[in-house]
């Protein structure tokens, strides 16, 4: 289901001025991510992405084609191991955080 270009500007604004908010979007996005659900984990980290550093500068940071990395968190994309834990490794450094895994039962 695409967003809204609303909901997309209201992600983004408050994401830009909101640093809890963008660590949140973060780490719900890793959460879904090892609790199986791929496509919600790939969903929250592409807002996250484009409500924050954008696949451009990304594409820099982590010396992959924006384009690239883009299909790799589409509906249909299927990034691997090295490509998602290189994108994690930039944004959890770009926030200036390091989340960490906690077991629970």
């Amino acid at each position: 289901m695409p967003l809204t270009k609303n909901f997309k500007d209201t992600v983004r604004a408050r994401a830009q001025k909101d640093p809890d908010f963008r660590v949140e979007l973060l780490k719900q996005a890793i959460d879904a991510l090892l609790a199986g659900e791929l496509d919600t984990g790939k969903t929250v980290l592409r807002d996250y992405i484009n409500a924050t550093i954008g696949f451009q500068e990304l594409g820099d940071v982590v010396g992959k084609n924006p384009k690239s990395l883009m299909r790799t968190f589409s509906d249909k994309g299927n990034p691997t191991a090295e490509h998602l834990f290189a994108v994690l490794t930039s944004l959890q450094a770009r926030e200036g955080v390091r989340l960490e895994v906690t077991p629970t039962r």
